[in-house]
């Protein structure tokens, strides 16, 4: 995958994964567009980074995903990486189906629906990539986590049949198998978190050899594990970080 001059949109991109991504992408001569529904975050990086393009808007919507697609229809690097974690227990009477909508929209929903609206104008280009960004918890569940964890593994197995769907094309699929990092949506929980430019570090190593599934920092040692020995990987995540 070619590694400047691309133009390159990412959800999620005020903070945590996606600023970092958004920051690396800048520095090696890409555009950028980053994409939240946070209108302050976007006004402060976009005073920092003036050479970034802010899109204010909530990607849970299909009529946002609509405008977004037709508006940056010149890009050729999609990166899904908005995402949110809700920690809760089933039998609690407090808890409504209304997260659980609000948890699979912004996971799972809208990035499948925003890869099937930007495929068209990928085609259209020499080289194109969708980058999906999902978790370790895709592999193991945590038990305070199911409804995350469930949209993360739909993510992980949808990113690897579109690979398949797409293997003739000019477009790649890659997939970001993240550890527990940094970010605002870990905060205050979790040991043993690798900084988001540490994680962008790597992925970069990996992008730039067309490796498009990769797991990054402990997320190798948990898919040995849940390979060879499930049973000690789900005892180990289970509980959560």
């Amino acid at each position: 995958m070619q590694l400047h001059g691309n133009t390159v949109l990412i959800t999620g991109g005020a903070s945590g994964i996606g600023l970092a991504l958004a920051r690396k992408f800048l520095r090696t001569h890409n555009q950028v567009i980053i994409v939240s529904r946070n209108q302050q975050k976007l006004n402060n990086i976009k005073a920092a980074l003036p050479d970034i393009t802010a899109e204010q808007a909530d990607i849970t919507q299909i009529e946002t995903l609509k405008h977004i697609s037709q508006k940056y229809c010149q890009i050729n690097i999609l990166i899904n990486n908005a995402g949110i974690q809700y920690n809760y227990d089933f039998t609690d009477p407090q808890v409504t189906p209304d997260l659980i909508d609000e948890e699979l929209r912004t996971n799972l929903i809208a990035p499948l629906q925003l890869t099937l609206l930007m495929i068209p104008h990928l085609l259209a280009k020499k080289s194109a990539a969708i980058i999906n960004v999902t978790s370790g918890l895709a592999l193991v569940p945590k038990q305070s986590a199911p409804i995350y964890c469930s949209s993360k593994a739909g993510l992980h197995i949808a990113s690897k049949a579109i690979r398949w769907q797409l293997e003739t094309t000019p477009i790649k699929v890659f997939e970001i198998i993240a550890p527990l990092v940094d970010t605002p949506m870990t905060q205050g929980r979790g040991k043993g978190k690798i900084q988001p430019d540490t994680l962008v570090e790597e992925f970069w190593r990996y992008f730039s050899r067309d490796h498009q599934e990769m797991l990054i920092g402990k997320s190798k040692l948990l898919d040995i594990l849940h390979r060879f020995l499930p049973q000690l990987a789900e005892k180990i995540i289970r509980p959560g970080l």
